[in-house]
Formats: C-alpha cells, structure tokens, sequence
C-alpha cells in the first residue's frame, strides 16, 4: 500500500536509482528474508550507481566525442608500432590527475582518432572531464569569440578542462597570432590539466609547423616534454576494412 506514495516521493526528491529498486524489490521473491539494513544498503548502492551512470552520460554528451570508442576496443594486435606496455598503463588516467600529455601522430587513417577519444572515453569513465575538438574548429571558434567579445570566457572554459582533445594538428596553415592564441591556452593548462594532441606530422615537426619560432619553443616546451608519445604507423585502417568488408 505505502510502495506507490514511497515511490513517488523518492523520485520528487531525486532520489530515482532508490525508487527503482524499491519496485524492483517488491518484485523479487524472498526478498523480505533481507532485514531493514540489508533491503536499505541495496537502494543506496542502486542510488549511489544510478548517479554515476547519469553524470557519465553527461560527461560524454559534453565530450563530444568524435568516434564511440572505448578503451577495450582498441587494437593491440595489428602491426601499428603502439607500445601496448605503454597503452595499457594508459588506461589508468593518472596521466590525466597528473595533467600530462599523450601526442599521437602517424598517417591518416591509421586510428589516430580513434586512439584518442578511447583514451578520452575511458577518462570520462575515470570520473574525468573531457572536450573533443579538431584544431581547425578551435581556431576558429577563438577567431569569432574574438569578433563578439567571448574570447576570454571561452578561454577560460577550455583552460578547466581536465582532458582536451585536440585532433587534426598540423592540417591548416597556422599564423603568428593563432600561435599565441595557443600557447595562451597551454600556458593556462600547463601542470594543471592533460591535452592529447593528434597529428600527421612526426613531433620533430610540429616547430617549423608553427608560424613563430619564439613562441613555437614556448609552445612545444609546454606540450611535449611531459607528454606520452604515440607514433602509428601501417596500412590505412580504413582502407584495411574496405578490403575485408567492401560493402
């Protein structure tokens, strides 16, 4: 008889992991053989899950990730040149607390990518903060932040982020000023928060890629000496694929 009312009131509080296995439990047969204390620890522990599944949803709906991927689906096993010892201890997201680095680079197509937001998925999991973005997009959200007086809110909001994602590094020309545009954002992430980058240029490359020498060093002084280096190499996982599965 109280079961509906009880319900009703646990959800208007807030309370939705708790009504659920309330009605669940009305259900299960034996249940009353569970004394008061055993039947209340499982509505909190069903409680205490059911907020964790919905801040992780939240958490990758901001992310934006550009690929579903998780930890466990990447390949460890094709000839792509990826340290497992070194992936695996990825997996922990200390890296992240610790605000480190991971700079992907190899050529298209080799899961660059995907590397990157599996990475980012499972920090995401880990009870991180995540933001995927392609470098060109950040450029030029920054340029029309800039034209409507959002540039240092914005600014700031990429700077909290635990986790930023930045693909496609090194696809578009970069000019002096979007170069201290960026070192202004790794300079307020510096030690605090971890960037993974994703690139087809090899890491030697990424100073001449820069338009200012000077802040370039600023740059990649920031950026790359605390950072996980990831070098793919191999066939195009697309093009492999394609030739497993031409439809």
């Amino acid at each position: 008889m109280l079961s509906h009312p009880t319900s009703q009131t646990l959800n208007a509080l807030g309370l939705g992991g708790m009504a659920k296995a309330l009605e669940e439990q009305r259900a299960m047969h034996g249940i009353e053989e569970l004394c008061f204390e055993e039947r209340l620890a499982l509505l909190i522990d069903r409680e205490k899950l059911h907020r964790m599944n919905r801040r992780l949803t939240t958490r990758l709906k901001k992310a934006k990730l550009r690929h579903a991927a998780c930890f466990e689906d990447i390949d460890l096993h094709s000839p792509r040149g990826l340290d497992k010892t070194l992936v695996m201890s990825l997996g922990s997201c200390s890296w992240v607390g610790k605000g480190h680095n991971v700079l992907i680079t190899g050529a298209t197509g080799v899961g660059k990518s995907f590397l990157a937001c599996a990475l980012a998925h499972k920090a995401c999991l880990e009870g991180f903060d995540a933001l995927y973005m392609r470098l060109p997009r950040l450029m030029e959200d920054l340029l029309i932040a800039k034209a409507d007086g959002r540039y240092g809110k914005l600014m700031r909001s990429f700077a909290k982020i635990p986790l930023l994602v930045l693909d496609d590094w090194g696809l578009t020309p970069m000019t002096p000023a979007t170069c201290r545009e960026l070192l202004e954002l790794f300079e307020d992430r510096h030690g605090r928060h971890s960037t993974i980058v994703t690139s087809q240029l090899p890491v030697a490359a990424w100073h001449e890629y820069l338009a200012d020498a000077t802040v370039a060093d600023a740059i990649l002084d920031r950026l790359v000496h605390n950072a996980y280096q990831l070098n793919l190499k191999g066939e195009s996982m697309r093009k492999m694929k394609s030739i497993i599965d031409p439809n």
